[in-house]
């Protein structure tokens, strides 16, 4: 717990369907990519790292200088820390405007293919790519400093995936925080993994990374 380049680090994460527990750092702007086949622990990995289910090992975050214990730290805060976003999203309000504390701008909205009367639609009437968009934004607008992205492009076509991956990119740089992205998609892995920060899982087994 002394290396000052870190910004995120787990050691010896382990949650039922995972093979072998993991260790893993990343540093401010760092994007790490996890693939492997279906049933190898991936997605229960980022929902151990968010503390979203029930797991052993410890994870700390840096925030002003000091380092977060996961343990120490009630859930909810954590979470805007650490935040989980995947393919399936929750709405519990009758508009999309209504789940974000102030409006979104033109720009940011068009950045991701997003269209303005979309930002007073009842979720109902968007398409799963389309509240995946505004899922990711209502999460970005909390400032997290660990992106937990589970397959986050999966229902995108290519153009609006590009766009996404620049705003994740984009994000990382700009508040100097980090990510873990879950992808299938080869070409993604290579476009986006920082410095061959790539890890593999496998439905057996995993080492230390």
């Amino acid at each position: 717990m002394t290396n000052p380049t870190s910004l995120f680090k787990t050691k010896s994460i382990y949650a039922s369907g995972m093979g072998n527990p993991i260790s893993l750092r990343l540093s401010a702007g760092q994007i790490g990519m996890i693939s492997g086949e279906s049933g190898s622990g991936k997605s229960q990995f980022l929902k151990a790292l968010a503390d979203l289910i029930e797991h052993q090992g410890e994870t700390f975050v840096l925030d002003n200088q000091a380092w977060l214990d996961q343990r120490k730290i009630l859930p909810a805060h954590w979470r805007k820390k650490v935040m989980y976003f995947s393919a399936e999203t929750a709405w519990w309000l009758d508009k999309i405007s209504a789940h974000f504390n102030e409006p979104l701008s033109d720009e940011t909205l068009s950045a991701i293919g997003l269209e303005r009367r979309l930002f007073e639609q009842n979720p109902d009437q968007l398409s799963s790519g389309e509240k995946q968009r505004f899922a990711l934004l209502r999460g970005l607008a909390y400032q997290p400093t660990v992106l937990l992205l589970d397959e986050i492009t999966a229902n995108l076509d290519p153009k609006t995936e590009q766009q996404v991956e620049q705003l994740i990119q984009d994000y990382v740089q700009q508040h100097q925080a980090c990510a873990l992205w879950i992808s299938h998609d080869p070409q993604q892995q290579t476009r986006l993994a920082s410095s061959a920060l790539h890890w593999q899982f496998s439905a057996t087994a995993e080492g230390d990374a």
